[in-house]
């Protein structure tokens, strides 16, 4: 089954961002969304995401109409979204309970994935004292904690 997208559309004030895009992705792998500036890539993925509403389509997640308190899905944003005075560690278990995830569930996570990531050094420290790519470590590690079964990369690559 995997994730459907029909005939999906979205308009913000008369402009179109997004004009009946379909693909589906039906198999475990890497998927690129691929376009110009201004493509309506972010935007896509914002709907598929169910942080914006669509205005015509269907988004489907096996089988199932994508409504964000119904997924379990992982998201990197574009844009930064570290807190800078805040320690990093504080910042990853205020993400992972949001996500419904246990503390100690959530200390393991953190263990295992600063460890992987080699970015252990930092969990103690604020955000602002990171260099942008441990800063982009951590912010992927916000959205794989808590185990999504679809993870949305917008931009990973920046910093």
């Amino acid at each position: 089954m995997g994730l459907k997208l029909q005939n999906v559309s979205k308009t913000f004030i008369g402009k179109k961002a997004v004009q009946d895009i379909s693909f589906e992705v039906n198999k475990p792998g890497v998927f690129g969304l691929l376009g110009t500036n201004g493509a309506g890539k972010t935007t896509t993925i914002r709907m598929l995401l169910g942080i914006i509403k669509k205005d015509t389509g269907e988004i489907t997640w096996n089988g199932k109409s994508v409504e964000r308190k119904h997924v379990n899905f992982g998201y990197l944003p574009e844009e930064r979204g570290v807190y800078p005075k805040t320690k990093i560690h504080d910042q990853l278990m205020y993400f992972a309970e949001l996500k419904g995830m246990k503390k100690s569930d959530a200390e393991e996570a953190i263990n295992k994935w600063a460890k992987v990531l080699k970015v252990e050094e930092y969990i103690q420290m604020p955000a602002e004292k990171l260099s942008k790519g441990n800063q982009q470590k951590i912010q992927f590690m916000t959205s794989i904690l808590h185990n999504p079964e679809l993870i949305v990369l917008d931009e990973p690559s920046s910093g």
